[in-house]
């Protein structure tokens, strides 16, 4: 078996890695003239995190890592806290695998860093792809084509293999922009922000902060209203007297955070629309090629390297019949991803409620959750975290399939 893979984000890492383990030929196939991610923090939740150490990458993400004790759900203006969820230790000793904070470079530099580099063809454009009865061919723009058994499309929100085998539109404008930086440590601990997980909810408006690479750098993200000066781009900088003025009447520990912020980036959200099929007999679209979604349950990478976990796994145990094996991947994981996409998308009113009663009633619902919830998980979280890619492919994986999202 010979599989081509276009794409080495961190979902095309992933399987690469998973494809290296099982000792299965593969050729990742990358236009970029060198691996490198931008963008900024990942939060990294133990569904995600047992995959990586699955890859062996333990020690490492140790290493770069920040585990945060809790999660706080915060009144923008006031600061109150109307959730506190556990992380760190006790979401280990509950789920089996820790919690970790990460910079999106850091993780994507150890998952290469691992990688066999005669597995990686960098500085390559695919300019068409196609599938036969013998397998598929991706043509190159040098006039060489690959050929292989399988291809995966793990070629981002604007995938190529999606718009050719799937279903061809456009990802889906979300109306919201999400204004970003990093500040060094000091500022962060000078304003009293503790080693947590924060989401501050306000009207039409959320911010997530929470520290980075090893504890040194801290991350905010603010989501507001569409700003039409925004691109699709995660390098496109911002003004801080535009996000001041976004955030303007809030809480001052979050004010005095963007005007802390020596760089600001801006970034037009967009998602895709869940499809209802992910395979042909040889072709598998992954990660966000096939379920691009929105952040705020910060499940983006995770749920890719689920994916990449169950996708190669499944192909190892193929026995030969390719088809079948990329059946069983759909069939694993698309409800699963089509599921976190949709509540992705649907916390983004949770997060920015503006009226008043219904504010009232959620924070309401906040407070019954801090009494009720089992050992302090929302159901929420037991769904996603529980989940174990590896006895998900081996068929022992009910305990999360007994939960309800």
């Amino acid at each position: 078996m010979r599989v081509i893979l276009i794409g080495c984000g961190i979902a095309g890492a992933a399987l690469s890695l998973t494809l290296q383990r099982a000792g299965i030929s593969h050729l990742v196939l990358e236009q970029a003239s060198e691996l490198s991610e931008v963008g900024a923090g990942l939060q990294q939740s133990p569904n995600s995190i047992r995959v990586l150490e699955y890859l062996g990458l333990k020690d490492e993400l140790a290493r770069i890592g920040v585990p945060p004790a809790a999660h706080l759900f915060k009144d923008y203006k006031t600061g109150e806290v109307y959730l506190k969820t556990p992380l760190m230790p006790k979401v280990e000793e509950f789920f089996g695998a820790p919690y970790y904070h990460v910079h999106r470079a850091d993780l994507l530099d150890i998952m290469v860093k691992a990688m066999d580099p005669q597995n990686i063809r960098l500085n390559t454009k695919v300019v068409d792809v196609k599938e036969n009865a013998q397998g598929v061919e991706v043509h190159l723009s040098d006039g060489t084509v690959e050929k292989g058994d399988v291809l995966i499309g793990s070629d981002g929100l604007h995938s190529m293999v999606r718009e050719k085998f799937f279903t061809p539109e456009k990802p889906r404008p979300s109306g919201c922009v999400a204004w970003r930086g990093l500040v060094p440590v000091e500022v962060a601990r000078n304003l009293g922000f503790e080693q947590n997980s924060y989401v501050w909810m306000g009207p039409h408006r959320s911010a997530v902060l929470y520290y980075v690479c090893g504890g040194d750098l801290f991350n905010w993200v603010g989501i507001g209203p569409y700003n039409e000066n925004a691109k699709e781009s995660w390098s496109q900088t911002g003004s801080r007297d535009a996000a001041l003025k976004e955030y303007e009447g809030w809480n001052e520990q979050i004010r005095e955070l963007i005007a802390g912020t020596e760089s600001l980036f801006m970034t037009n959200m967009i998602d895709r629309e869940p499809l209802d099929r992910w395979v042909t007999d040889r072709v598998a679209l992954m990660g966000d090629a096939a379920h691009a979604m929105m952040p705020y349950h910060a499940q983006g990478a995770g749920q890719s390297i689920e994916d990449a976990w169950v996708l190669g796994r499944s192909l190892e145990m193929a026995e030969g019949d390719i088809p079948a094996a990329l059946k069983k991947y759909e069939k694993l994981r698309l409800d699963r991803a089509n599921r976190v996409l949709l509540q992705s998308r649907a916390a983004e009113n949770l997060f920015h409620m503006s009226d008043p009663e219904e504010v009232s009633r959620r924070n309401a619902r906040f407070a019954r959750h801090q009494q009720e919830d089992q050992d302090g998980f929302p159901v929420g979280q037991r769904w996603l975290y529980s989940y174990d890619a590896e006895k998900a492919v081996m068929g022992t994986d009910d305990e999360w399939r007994k939960l309800s999202w």
